[in-house]
């Protein structure tokens, strides 16, 4: 048999494998983080969750299917196990990559979320009190 298809065919199981195992767990554990960037609110979290898994997949298999050819044939075991090192290689950095950008994202969602709750007050306002006029014909603060 050819080392190249045997090359191509270990890349696919591997790339797929290593693809569906870091989505599955990214999604398991990303829940909870998603909830919280979204302010507790579950059934958006697991639709945002779904959302991005489904990108996830989409992007990473187009690239394990786009870098599948190798250039250069493997005709001996030594060239088999160097080229799927640098092709699994490079896919776990893309994985990595992804990963890191979507937790990036979504940090800066989460952190400008924290922004807007602390600039909300705590208790609604109870009335309106007018600026103090300012200027030299402004009358003189009493106990002056």
């Amino acid at each position: 048999m050819d080392l190249t298809v045997v090359a191509y065919v270990v890349y696919l199981l591997v790339s797929v494998a290593l693809t569906v195992w870091v989505a599955r767990t990214l999604s398991h554990h990303g829940r909870v983080f998603l909830a919280d960037v979204l302010r507790g609110d579950e059934k958006l979290a697991e639709a945002v969750n779904h959302l991005l898994v489904v990108g996830f997949y989409l992007v990473n298999l187009g690239f394990v299917a786009l870098y599948l050819k190798n250039a250069d044939g493997v005709a001996t075991a030594r060239e088999l196990f160097e080229a799927l090192s640098v092709k699994v290689g490079v896919v776990l950095l893309v994985l990595g990559v992804m990963h890191l950008g979507n937790v990036w994202v979504l940090s800066r969602i989460r952190r400008r979320s924290a922004l807007e709750r602390e600039q909300t007050p705590p208790v609604a306002p109870q009335g309106w009190t007018p600026p103090a006029p300012q200027g030299p014909w402004a009358a003189p603060a009493a106990g002056r």
